[in-house]
């Protein structure tokens, strides 16, 4: 089964708004990108059990620890890499 990058798009939803950031039930936000032009992308909880999600998140303990700068959880890879890498989690 073939994923399209719009489709990757319809479940990693880059939500910016300025005054109140919404988070749907059973989605967590996460910080994607370079060290000064971090995104945020909300994933849905699911992906977090995947083995693939997981090497991300075990990259983040290593380089955060437990003290993430943007205050919630952020994923040290660049923005292309999180696409790839979450379009492989839709198969």
């Amino acid at each position: 089964m073939a994923i399209r990058f719009p489709s990757v798009l319809s479940n990693t939803k880059q939500i910016c708004t300025k005054n109140q950031q919404v988070v749907p039930k059973g989605y967590v936000p996460v910080y994607v990108g370079e060290q000064a032009d971090k995104k945020r992308f909300v994933v849905p909880l699911s992906y977090l059990s995947h083995p693939v999600f997981q090497d991300l998140l075990q990259r983040a303990e290593e380089e955060y620890g437990f003290n993430h700068p943007m205050g919630a959880l952020t994923i040290p890879c660049s923005e292309d890499t999180f696409f790839t890498l979450t379009s492989e989690l839709r198969c």
